[in-house]
């Protein structure tokens, strides 16, 4: 079955679909789980009878709290297909921003895989260059792989006329 997405185009090929590392949901995970152990706090301790509604509470907020950082990660994605690279960013439940990048307007590709923690989770940033700025992906799950399959969208997309001229 053929991938798809919005806004793709006639004849355009889907090559990767990728999002950022889970570890970008971490504080969404970390709040959540204060508050569950809280609550689990609160239910063992004899307290007055309005135990039940503040823990109940707390776990609701925490769960709502972790489903909004699931969605801004779930709706983030970036696609790289024969003609362009597109960047998907959910910045909230109602805001989003889209990137396109043709790839023949790509100068170059770089990543880093910036320390101990991102070598260990498998997370870099990767750098695209190109003639208006540079585009940069952060907490990229193994960039290197995501690197190796923009480099082979680049190599296979047609050139500039200009690049041919020459």
């Amino acid at each position: 079955m053929e991938q798809a997405f919005s806004g793709q185009r006639v004849g355009e090929k889907v090559l990767a679909v990728f999002r950022r590392h889970v570890i970008t949901m971490r504080k969404g995970f970390l709040v959540w789980y204060c508050l569950l152990a809280i609550a689990v706090v609160i239910f063992i301790f004899p307290l007055p009878s309005v135990k039940g509604w503040i823990g109940s509470g707390l776990l609701v907020f925490g769960s709502l709290y972790f489903f909004y950082h699931w969605l801004l990660w779930y709706f983030s994605v970036s696609v790289v297909t024969n003609e362009r690279i597109r960047q998907i960013s959910q910045k909230g439940f109602f805001k989003k921003s889209v990137v396109d990048i043709s790839l023949d307007k790509v100068h170059s590709l770089s990543y880093t895989v910036p320390g101990f923690m991102a070598g260990l989770y498998h997370y870099g940033t990767i750098i695209i260059q190109t003639e208006v700025g540079d585009l940069t992906l952060t907490y990229i799950s193994h960039p290197d792989k995501i690197y190796d399959e923009i480099q082979g969208a680049m190599d296979k997309a047609p050139k500039k006329a200009s690049d041919n001229e020459n």
